[in-house]
């Protein structure tokens, strides 16, 4: 049996991760409050805009992220109405509304982004838009038999928010998840279309329980498997709703 064993999403790009139990999945549209919000920093190409905020989905070069600002890695996130506690094992916990405590959310961010980069400036948002690195309404998807597979080969318990993923899988074969491109799958009362792989950078070498960079993944992706692909993107192609342990029917 192939079932959801996890369900992820990251209000504020690349500033904390939270499980839930279940989501609504809209047609077209990506996780709800998946990278809904993002942090600009000084040097974003949209900085001279008249209020500041980009009309409509930017590049991440724009954004703080993982890959250059490695303790945000282990930012962990809450969602509780408009509210998101936001907690780190060493600048504390948090608790903001985006949109209206954004002064607050910056100074709370600045001892975990590098001094030598321009400095957090904004917080973004995009109407019907996620901030992810693609424009498109992905959900990632990934095999928890990958990540093992992947464990073993290099000796370290990789933890699954590494990989900063939406839906987590149990019962594919280790990187079966690539063979379900092109194909649709029911998942709960929705159905997905899988479109490709995910290629992966440098902040999936970071253990997101410390924010250090402690195991090479994409040298163990490349010589393992010959790339540094894991993982696939989905969009939602029939609305409905989804929860940890529904089946996933491939169709």
């Amino acid at each position: 049996m192939i079932t959801l064993s996890h369900i992820i999403r990251h209000p504020i790009k690349s500033v904390g991760y939270e499980e839930i139990e279940r989501a609504p999945l809209e047609k077209g549209r990506a996780l709800p409050f998946d990278r809904h919000w993002a942090i600009s920093h000084e040097g974003a190409k949209f900085a001279g805009n008249p209020n500041g905020q980009p009309d409509g989905w930017a590049s991440k070069m724009n954004f703080l992220r993982g890959v250059t600002g490695h303790e945000l890695m282990a930012i962990r996130a809450a969602m509780q109405g408009d509210e998101i506690t936001l907690s780190h094992p060493r600048a504390g916990e948090i608790t903001v509304n985006p949109d209206r405590d954004e002064a607050a959310l910056l100074a709370w961010l600045k001892p975990l982004w590098p001094a030598d980069k321009p400095a957090a400036a904004r917080v973004i948002s995009v109407k019907d838009q996620a901030l992810a690195d693609n424009p498109e309404p992905f959900l990632s998807i990934i095999g928890t038999a990958s990540n093992a597979e992947l464990s073993a080969r290099m000796g370290v318990d990789l933890s699954i928010h590494r990989w900063r993923a939406n839906l987590w899988i149990d019962g594919l074969a280790p990187l079966g998840e690539f063979d379900l491109i092109g194909k649709r799958l029911r998942l709960g009362g929705a159905v997905l279309e899988v479109h490709k792989p995910i290629t992966r950078c440098k902040a999936t070498t970071v253990n997101p329980a410390t924010g250090q960079a402690d195991a090479d993944t994409l040298k163990a992706l490349r010589d393992g498997y010959n790339h540094q692909d894991f993982g696939v993107f989905a969009t939602v192609v029939q609305s409905g709703e989804i929860a940890r342990g529904d089946t996933l029917e491939i169709l």
